[in-house]
């Protein structure tokens, strides 16, 4: 199956070796091209030109530049909206991992907010990408318990990272050898909390989303949905 993998840092670097080692061609990645030490490159920019894997910088994926006969985008710690025309130039779609039991903390601090507001539970969610911020439909997911003193680094790296690669490694193998896993989201349940303290995402492609006028952030489409 040929995969187009978003991300960075590394969880996108662990991404890129778990889908290579599990018999997927990665025919591209986009992430940033530096650190955030502004010195050296990305992680998973690194991981790719290592092994002669196309390279594009975040927030330059568009239909037109996803590679020909993709099959899977597989969004892994990346913060570009992937539009609905990219989505529609592969065989399946694009799947992406959220560190939280989805529909609960979604938006792009939720590790952070599950600390602040003391969950007793955490976990992570591989779903299917749609317009809907973190709202498509759930692929795989499984919960881990917070223990007492942990902290946002601790809970990420320890429990939740390497959930993550599991959850991706069991959605990606379920997708190629045909078994489509969608269980819709209930909104009942779900709750958005704002960027910690970063400025919110735009979204490209909003062309085909007649219900949001042009240079709709991803914030204002959140706050529409109603925060809870």
């Amino acid at each position: 199956m040929k995969v187009f993998l978003a991300g960075q840092k590394a969880f996108g670097a662990a991404a890129f070796a778990m889908l290579r080692s599990s018999g997927c061609e990665v025919v591209g990645v986009s992430a940033p091209a530096l650190r955030e030490d502004g010195e050296r490159h990305d992680r998973l920019r690194a991981a790719a030109e290592d092994a002669g894997v196309p390279w594009m910088r975040s927030g330059t994926l568009r239909a037109e530049t996803l590679p020909a006969k993709t099959d899977l985008i597989v969004a892994a710690h990346s913060h570009d909206f992937i539009g609905r025309r990219t989505r529609m130039g592969t065989t399946f779609g694009a799947i992406g991992y959220h560190p939280s039991l989805l529909p609960r903390h979604r938006g792009r601090d939720a590790v952070r907010w599950t600390i602040h507001m003391k969950d007793p539970i955490a976990g992570g969610s591989v779903y299917w990408l749609s317009d809907k911020m973190d709202g498509g439909d759930i692929a795989a997911q499984d919960f881990v318990f917070i223990s007492p003193g942990e902290t946002v680094d601790s809970l990420w790296r320890e429990k939740l990272f390497p959930l993550g690669l599991v959850l991706l490694d069991a959605a990606v193998r379920d997708i190629a050898n045909g078994i489509i896993r969608r269980q819709p989201q209930t909104e009942t349940y779900a709750t958005w909390e704002p960027s910690w303290d970063r400025p919110p995402a735009e979204r490209p492609e909003l062309d085909l989303l007649g219900h949001l006028p042009a240079g709709t952030s991803v914030s204002r489409q959140a706050a529409r949905a109603g925060r809870r």
